[in-house]
């Protein structure tokens, strides 16, 4: 409930839930503006990637998504700015030709004029049947914030000029670490390089919550076999490990799709490595060609989406495997927000912090890191679940049900609230070298 109401107040259910909602978006909108402090114009409307569309693109987009699903399909409101269709919808231009954008200050004109007719429907929406599509826009607009911070720093390396390196210093406009941080990396007792012991039985995947996207519903029960997992994500040394026994030039570690791909990507380190002292902090920028020759080098695998979600969400003191999810959480740590306290997540540390850094958002079963830090790569291919439906377009996740995208758990530093939790799905193509995205191994 918000905090302008109390038990007493006499406002009713629409109300209420017209002003959570309405400081929702605020907040939301806050976080993505923030993100734009200090851009140069010409960072604003160049690609640094093939894969990713311009920032300035990214904000535009979202309030172009925001005006057509709220006040053009629900509302039946005239379009704002008809010349911006083909700009900014998803399926408009080719991401190459997305670089030629209005300045800043009018895209935020341009959002300006769409929130303010999204707060006259608003006052008239049916939130009783509506309320999952603003929900929607809201994750709509966390999942863009993400992608325009990985771009951003895109931009940051190849301003700086890194080399191939493979440690690379921290920039001096990133901010340092704080004392606690580096108090925990100097004194905190050795990690946990062990790894956790998960029971087989039937597990409860997905999610049918209010909030849950098309692709992770239906909440369906699957069997698991017994497994172990990493306690924590692997790290840099962890990972060193592998680059020094020439892991990127041994095809016996690879498979044959990530062995192809090696040719014709020559690379020996991951494409982001934080700090020189950063040895504690799980490795990112890896490919899922990567994190699987990693695993094969130290005889595990990768964990599937299913295990990795039953470590991260189910209770080994579960009552009864068949017919009960009483105890299965929306996070690692239960069912309250993410906080400061938990895990590492909405930029706060702008980076990664030590993988045992967060010893109140640990798992269950005593897995660290499961929400927040990283994205996970898992051994799935992103595929629908049983009585999938899609929604608000077909688009969405059905288009990339096509066997070439592997699922990614668990979100990372840069990932916002709304869209952290256990049964999200995230999916890229294995080739893609992300910023945001480790991984853990499993073993049968």
């Amino acid at each position: 409930m918000p905090s302008n109401f109390t038990q007493t107040s006499t406002a009713t259910a629409p109300e209420i839930l017209q002003t959570t909602l309405q400081q929702q978006f605020v907040q939301s909108r806050t976080r993505t503006l923030r993100l734009f402090e200090g851009v140069n114009p010409d960072i604003f409307r160049l690609q640094a990637n093939p894969d990713f569309s311009p920032v300035g693109w990214h904000l535009g987009h979202i309030g172009f998504t925001e005006g057509l699903w709220l006040l053009e399909r629900a509302a039946g409101y005239p379009p704002l700015y008809p010349e911006y269709r083909r700009l900014f919808a998803a399926d408009g231009l080719p991401k190459a030709e997305r670089q030629h954008l209005p300045a800043f200050d009018e895209i935020c004109d341009y959002l300006s004029q769409i929130r303010e007719k999204v707060w006259d429907y608003l006052q008239v929406a049916p939130l009783a049947s509506q309320a999952w599509l603003w929900d929607w826009l809201i994750q709509h607009e966390s999942q863009h914030c993400e992608t325009i911070t990985w771009v951003l720093q895109l931009h940051h390396q190849q301003t700086q000029q890194l080399t191939t390196r493979p440690i690379t210093p921290r920039s001096s406009e990133w901010p340092l670490p704080s004392q606690a941080e580096t108090a925990l990396v100097r004194d905190s007792p050795p990690l946990l390089q062990d790894m956790i012991q998960v029971d087989g039985g039937t597990f409860l995947c997905g999610s049918d919550s209010p909030n849950a996207l098309d692709n992770e519903q239906q909440a369906h029960w699957v069997e698991v076999d017994p497994f172990w997992i990493d306690r924590t994500p692997v790290t840099q040394a962890d990972y060193r490990k592998f680059m020094d026994a020439g892991g990127y030039r041994q095809p016996q570690y690879w498979s044959a799709a990530g062995w192809q791909w090696l040719q014709t990507h020559p690379v020996n380190h991951p494409a982001h490595w934080v700090f020189a002292d950063g040895d504690h902090h799980p490795v990112c920028g890896v490919s899922w060609y990567e994190a699987d020759a990693y695993a094969r080098f130290v005889g595990k695998r990768l964990p599937t989406e299913v295990e990795w979600e039953k470590a991260a969400c189910w209770s080994p003191e579960h009552p009864d495997h068949k017919t009960s999810s009483a105890l299965e959480k929306t996070y690692p740590w239960g069912n309250h927000p993410p906080t400061p306290d938990n895990c590492n997540h909405g930029a706060m540390h702008w980076g990664t912090t030590p993988v045992n850094y967060f010893p109140h958002g640990q798992s269950a079963y005593g897995c660290y890191d499961m929400i927040g830090n990283v994205w996970e790569w898992t051994d799935t291919w992103f595929h629908p679940y049983p009585g999938f439906k899609p929604y608000p377009y077909r688009g969405y996740s059905l288009a990339y049900f096509d066997d070439l995208h592997r699922v990614l758990k668990g979100g990372s530093w840069a990932t916002q609230s709304p869209v952290l939790r256990c049964s999200f799905r995230n999916w890229y193509e294995p080739r893609i070298r992300i910023h945001f995205a480790g991984f853990r191994c499993a073993y049968s």
